[in-house]
């Protein structure tokens, strides 16, 4: 029988702690705590020696220890219900506005954790998972603002901020594009080219961005001195097959509409469709303009007048709204009671871009 070898003292590596920084740079504990966080009370030769020392030896802060002594982890969670790519989010739309979050949080210092947490863990559940890491902040979207675990959350006091969610208390606000003056840019387009029976294909009005969107046009109808049918205001769901299907019924009405805003690209491309599959020209008969400016948007023929999102500015201006409401990343020294922190920022509104392309044509 062949028996395993003894460790020798020898087989781990030594791990290096504040203690051994110390004790090799002459100093107390306190001063290489106080070097290694930046802080003026140490001098500088002193800290470069601190500083070079660590790197020699491999020194890594111990975080749960660093997160106690500055009250901060450098750590923001993520809520993000997977029923957001079923609003219209797609992954391109995510992809962009994950790339922001990311730019953002790399420049900030932060790190990104997602929370899972089941359905059934009760209405503390996210207040207790961002608790138990530690979490500076968290970011939500596509999760429903008024369930009691988000009301838990936001009235906690910890620093939230939510994308298309209109959540606002001392500490949690939230980041949206200006759907409103983008819904009323494409009603303002079609205008001026003459058209009067502008007709609208909504998102699921639950969804922050489709309300918005159809207040927009119905401002910017009453604007320009318009009062649209009530059927031509169709209800859709961001889909390709809703946008197929509202389109059906507007251009069966007895007094169908010249020109048609979806709330969403692919709900225009479907109309599109339609259109085309009932014989109408587009844009000769029927002009049509979106939102979002997808990939397809450039490619359908004729390619598709929208109104287009930042998506990576969204991204990046909710974690810096969100790092507003945290504080300065070096504030050490800030007092821990929760009426002391900074309140949260005014919601960002990102704005928007009508991109003309060639689905929008004069009124005959």
């Amino acid at each position: 029988m062949v028996f395993p070898r003894e460790r020798g003292p020898d087989t781990f590596p030594n791990v290096v702690d504040i203690r051994e920084l110390a004790r090799r740079s002459g100093v107390s504990q306190a001063t290489v705590s106080r070097a290694l966080n930046d802080r003026t009370e140490v001098s500088t030769e002193t800290r470069r020696r601190i500083l070079e020392l660590a790197e020699e030896l491999g020194y890594t802060p111990n975080q749960p220890a660093r997160t106690l002594v500055r009250r901060r982890s450098d750590m923001i969670g993520l809520l993000w219900d997977t029923g957001y790519a079923n609003e219209g989010r797609r992954p391109a739309f995510l992809l962009d506005l994950f790339v922001g979050i990311k730019q953002a949080l790399t420049a900030g210092g932060f790190h990104l954790m997602v929370l899972s947490v089941a359905d059934t863990a009760g209405v503390d559940a996210y207040l207790r998972a961002a608790r138990q890491h530690s979490l500076d902040g968290v970011i939500m979207m596509g999760v429903d603002e008024g369930h009691p675990a988000i009301t838990a959350l936001v009235d906690s006091g910890i620093a939230c901020v939510g994308i298309d969610l209109p959540l606002q208390r001392k500490r949690t606000t939230y980041v949206t594009s200006d759907n409103r003056s983008g819904a009323a840019s494409a009603v303002r387009h079609l205008h001026s080219l003459g058209h009067r029976a502008i007709a609208t294909i909504t998102g699921p009005l639950p969804a922050m961005p489709a309300a918005e969107r159809l207040a927009g046009y119905r401002y910017e109808m009453a604007r320009v001195g318009l009062d649209p049918h009530p059927e031509y205001i169709e209800h859709g769901d961001f889909y390709l097959s809703s946008g197929y299907e509202c389109a059906q019924r507007l251009i069966a009405l007895p007094e169908p509409p010249t020109a048609i805003f979806a709330a969403g690209d692919e709900m225009a491309i479907g109309a599109m469709q339609a259109l085309h599959d009932a014989g109408i020209s587009v844009p000769a008969d029927v002009a049509v303009v979106g939102f979002d400016d997808i990939e397809a948007a450039s490619l359908v023929r004729p390619a598709l007048t929208t109104v287009a999102q930042d998506r990576v500015s969204i991204g990046v201006g909710a974690v810096e709204t969100l790092l507003t409401a945290i504080g300065s990343p070096d504030d050490d020294t800030r007092d821990a009671k929760r009426d002391t922190h900074p309140t949260a920022a005014a919601p960002l509104l990102i704005p928007t871009q009508l991109i003309v392309r060639g689905s929008c044509g004069s009124v005959r």
